[in-house]
Order: C-alpha cells, then sequence, then structure tokens
C-alpha cells in the first residue's frame, strides 16, 4: 500500500506550496493528458522508485468565518491524521513559534503515535540551525529545515521519511504478474457492493482463497472462464468524515492505494444522479495514476428513454477525455451488462501486453505524418523523427523531432487518436511526450 504523508500546520506557512512541491514529479509526468483536473487536496509523488500519496489539509482545515463549517473541516483533519502513516507539521522560520503552533502539537501528541517530522519552512540557509533550536520547544524530535519554494531540504526529508517503506513494484514484475488486477472505485451508494456481489455471485466465478485484509483494502483471487483475476475490494470500507468538496478523506486515499495495485479501474456512476463533481474528481485521480479503465453507469433499469438519453448527451460533453475507455449501461441489482465488463477489461489487458517496439512505433508516427503532416512554424515544418515507449503505466509515447515545442495541441491530439486506433488501444490513457532533439551543429 502506498504511504500516506499528511500536511498540517497554520494558515499560511507553506502548507500548499510543499504540496505542490511533492507531487510536482507526479505532475510532470501526467500533465500532458487533456482535460484533467488535478485534485487540490489529494496528490501522489514519487522519489526515485518509491511513490506514496500526499494529503494537503490547507484547503480544508482553512475554511471562511462560518463556525459550523471550522468545526466540521477540524473534524476533516482528525480524520487525515488518523489515516497518515506518517505527520508532516509544518511551521514558519521567519513568523517563528506561534501559539497555533503549540496548539497543532499539542493535538497531534493526543491523537496519533504515528511519526511525525517538524518542517521548518521559509528557513535561510545560514539561519538553520538557530531556527531548529528555537522550534525545539514544540517537543518534536526529528526536524528539518526547508524551502518549499525553492525544495531546498526536501530531498533529505524524504530520504528519512520513506527510508522505511518498500519500493514500487518495477513494471516488468507488475506484467509478469498472472492475475489480472481489478479496482471497483466511485463514491458512495453509487452500487459498488452490488456489483461487487453479483460478481462472485455468477456460477461461472471461483473464489479461490479466504480475502485477505490489509489495512481494511480486500484483495480476493478468483477465477472466471479459466482466466484468473484479483478484485481488490473498497466497496466494504465504512465510511467516515466528508472534506469540503463532498469526497471523503477515507474513501480517496484507499481509492487512490487501489489504483496504484491495479490493472484496470472499473469506475462505477450512478446513472440516474449524473455524473457528479465527484466522480469527475475520481476521474482525474484515475487518469492521472494511468490505470487502464472501464466505466460502468450503473442503475440503467428503470430510467425512462429521456433520461437516458440525456444522460449519454452529458457523458459525451463532460468525459471527452475519456473516450477510450469503454462505456456500459448496466443494473448491478439486476445482473443486466455485468458480464460485459469482463470484455473490456481482458482487451485493456490484451492491449497492454504488445511490445510496443521502437521500429514498430516509429513506423506508425510515419504513417501519420505522411496521412496528415505537421504544420509550419515560421516557414518551416516541424519535423518528427521517432518514437519510443517512455513508461507503460501511464502509457507514454515519447517522439523526438525538431520544434516539436512548436507543434499545436490540436496535432498532438492527432497523433494520440492515431497510435491508439493502429494498436487497437481500448481503454488505456496514452500521453504523448515530445523532445526536441538538440542541434549537433551547435556549440554546447
Amino acid at each position: 500500500m502506498l504511504p500516506v504523508l499528511t500536511i498540517v500546520g497554520r494558515p499560511n506557512v507553506g502548507k500548499s506550496t510543499l504540496y505542490n512541491r511533492l507531487t510536482k514529479t507526479r505532475d510532470a509526468i501526467v500533465g500532458d493528458a487533456p482535460g484533467i483536473t488535478r485534485d487540490r487536496h489529494y496528490g501522489e509523488g514519487k522519489v526515485e522508485n518509491k511513490s506514496f500519496i500526499v494529503v494537503d489539509t490547507g484547503g480544508i482545515a482553512e475554511p471562511d468565518s462560518d463556525v459550523e463549517m471550522a468545526d466540521m473541516t477540524e473534524q476533516q483533519v482528525t480524520e487525515a491524521i488518523k489515516e497518515a502513516d506518517v505527520i508532516l507539521f509544518v511551521v514558519d522560520a521567519k513568523a517563528g513559534i506561534a501559539t497555533g503552533d503549540y496548539s497543532i502539537a499539542k493535538q497531534l501528541r493526543l491523537l496519533t503515535q504515528k511519526p511525525v517530522y517538524l518542517l521548518v519552512n521559509k528557513a535561510e540557509r545560514e539561519l538553520s540551525e538557530i531556527v531548529n533550536a528555537e522550534f525545539y520547544a514544540l517537543g518534536i524530535k526529528t526536524i528539518y529545515a526547508i524551502s518549499a519554494n525553492i525544495g531546498r531540504g526536501i530531498d533529505a526529508m524524504l530520504a528519512q521519511v520513506l527510508s522505511v517503506f518498500p519500493e514500487d513494484k518495477t513494471e516488468e514484475s507488475i506484467e509478469k504478474e498472472e492475475r489480472t488486477r481489478i479496482a471497483v472505485l466511485g463514491k458512495p451508494n453509487v452500487g459498488k457492493s452490488t456489483l461487487i456481489n453479483r460478481i462472485f455471485g455468477e456460477e461461472r466465478v471461483i473464489v479461490l482463497d479466504r480475502p485477505g485484509t490489509t489495512r481494511d483494502s480486500i484483495e480476493i483471487p478468483y477465477e472466471r472462464n479459466g482466466k484468473k483475476y484479483t478484485l481488490i475490494d473498497t466497496a466494504g470500507i465504512r465510511r467516515r468524515g466528508k472534506v469540503t468538496d463532498g469526497i471523503e478523506i477515507f474513501s480517496v486515499i484507499k481509492a487512490m492505494q487501489a489504483m496504484k495495485q491495479a490493472h484496470v479501474v472499473v469506475l462505477v456512476v450512478d446513472a440516474r444522479d449524473g455524473l457528479s463533481d465527484q466522480d469527475m474528481r475520481l476521474m482525474g485521480l484515475i487518469m492521472q495514476t494511468g490505470n487502464a479503465l472501464v466505466l460502468a453507469f450503473n442503475k440503467w433499469d428503470g430510467m425512462s428513454i429521456d433520461a437516458r438519453d440525456a444522460f449519454k448527451r452529458a457523458v459525451d460533453r463532460r468525459l471527452p477525455f475519456a473516450n477510450f475507455a469503454r462505456r456500459y449501461f448496466i443494473s448491478a441489482k439486476q445482473g443486466t451488462g455485468v458480464g460485459q465488463l469482463y470484455d473490456a477489461i481482458d482487451e485493456t489487458q490484451t492491449a497492454l501486453a504488445q511490445p510496443f517496439a521502437t521500429h514498430e512505433l516509429t513506423k506508425i508516427l510515419m504513417v501519420a505524418t505522411e496521412d496528415h503532416q505537421p504544420p509550419l512554424v515560421q516557414g518551416r515544418r516541424v519535423k518528427l523523427r521517432y518514437a519510443h515507449v517512455g513508461s507503460k503505466r501511464p502509457l507514454v509515447f515519447v517522439i523526438h523531432g525538431k520544434q516539436v515545442d512548436k507543434l499545436p495541441g490540436s496535432y498532438k491530439q492527432y497523433l494520440i487518436n492515431y497510435f491508439r486506433d493502429q494498436l487497437k488501444l481500448v481503454g488505456i490513457p496514452l500521453i504523448i511526450k515530445l523532445i526536441n532533439d538538440d542541434n549537433p551543429y551547435v556549440e554546447a
């Protein structure tokens, strides 16, 4: 399971800046995916070969002066602390110790036995030792002087924080796994539990072992029609306090951990309720992780023809960036359409099993540019030379060429669609990364 790093601290000490710093590596990988809105409170970071989840309580713990809202958000921060593996307590070096810092330190001692690291932010290099000495008064043993704005001290801090957690699985080890790992995700009450029960209620499904539980996420190995699967079940997780934007802290963290373990995500949406902001945020998290995706629009039975047509129009309008994913209109309660989900799941794994050899990708690229030439830039045509795979999760194709930074987004989308069509990448989010080749005639 991915470790969870929760950032806490008073307003304006730099929590959001630290969050941006810790998650920037992942954002750099997926930032080119069109139509993705990054979640403000939850993100994934990676240092070398260790991934982690970051929870920023900055936007949660600092509402307007509404008393009722403030009471609610204090409860939310408490939940975020409880679900953390590590607490990053941020203070302001320039402001010194404030009353609020003492209050937070006291709360942490009462709420958790998890490791707490005190991060003295905005610390000048030459003053870092003096600053650290002052903040020892908060009673926290491990202190780092950092600058979240420029990144100073962040690497040393992360090396210590993550030292006790395991490395990520390699892409090679994931590919060699015999079982297709499926995560069924969705906001509360959309029918995840019903769908999972329906899956295991099929006569063709053989559950092999008693479920093993790890931090409330249940993995269930089973076979269906001779094929091996493992279901990562987050559907039965109890409900906890909600954050201000309506997504549950506990559920979001578990969803992100499940995504990291899964090959395929089945996102369940309640068709009767329509596409909500919660659905869109979960979609964004899935796209950022780079999972294969299958869309299951549940509770389709009983909807009128007009309601169905209106929902389909809304899906076309709001999910253009996910047009690569199979869409199924199902009734988990009645079992309608559930079996079809496996066709889409198997299809994604067949697509990802391709070798994506450089010569094959380059050949497709050359045909694509012949069919539709790149545009002219200041009288010179953008030159695309060759392509190779950058990673499989997320699936990234790297294209080298001349003036590629001038390539418009519309042509980039054309290339994504072309590769997807030629390689039959159904259900797979594809990212194109462009790299300008150095001019050998220009001295370094």
